[in-house]
């Protein structure tokens, strides 16, 4: 297969492309969240926690997940911007693109939680549903051991589904059990500083971290400039929304 097959990507759902950046750029964006992570989590206020520490690791407290690292950190802004990512969207949604919303997740080495199987399509509600891919940029080699993505192909030619929340954990959405035991999901490990990229619609998740190694990323959930949450399932701050081309 081509390592990028756009043909690929319009049939599966998702494309891994690996090699995008350096080992050497990878570790310098992982030591700049590493600080804003300490610093993020001593200021994090109790009523908070659920929804950013990992529930997994019990030994200690770690986070889950960062929010909006594109407008908080000047090393996620410039990986936005960079063209050998660029070339890429821009590829699949056309040119002219922003970065509407991004997360930094963490998965901590022995106890890194689960991420059940989504839409984020459904997380989202963009006003075009064809203009918005996902680039989850890989910080660490992401394996079968260290919960990489999982996801169901074709699913993207399919609709968006509702979406449930347990009890406890409102933010938590996710595809129905009657839904998803329908769909194989297929494993897609992506080597460090490769990029897999995926539809709003595809189905994926990630499994748990059973290795004693990081698997850490940065997803860029892109959108072509016109293009808008115009239906989001949880509140966004539309001003975050940042033109990279």
């Amino acid at each position: 297969m081509d390592p990028f097959d756009i043909a690929f990507y319009r049939r599966q759902g998702h494309l891994t492309v690996n090699g995008v950046f350096t080992s050497a750029e990878m570790d310098a964006v992982v030591r700049d969240i590493e600080q804003w992570g300490t610093s993020f989590l001593a200021a994090l206020p109790e009523s908070q926690r659920a929804w950013y520490v990992d529930g997994g690791v019990s030994a200690r407290t770690v986070l889950r997940k960062l929010d909006n690292p594109h407008a908080q950190r000047d090393a996620v802004q410039a990986l936005a911007r960079d063209r050998r990512l660029l070339d890429h969207v821009e590829a699949l949604i056309g040119p002219g693109v922003s970065v509407y919303f991004s997360q930094i997740f963490f998965k901590p080495p022995e106890g890194g939680g689960p991420k059940p199987a989504h839409q984020d399509n459904f997380y989202f509600g963009p006003t075009d549903p064809e203009g918005m891919v996902t680039a989850w940029i890989a910080l660490d080699d992401a394996t079968l051991e260290n919960g990489c993505l999982y996801f169901g192909d074709g699913t993207n030619l399919g609709p968006v589904y509702k979406h449930f929340a347990p009890e406890a954990e409102p933010y938590n959405l996710q595809l129905p059990p009657a839904i998803l035991d329908k769909q194989p999901m297929s494993p897609a490990p992506v080597r460090k500083g490769g990029v897999s990229f995926h539809h709003g619609n595809t189905f994926h998740a990630s499994g748990p971290n059973h290795s004693d190694q990081w698997r850490r990323a940065c997803a860029l959930h892109f959108v072509s400039n016109d293009n808008e949450f115009a239906s989001p399932a949880l509140p966004y701050d539309h001003s975050l929304k940042f033109r990279v081309s």
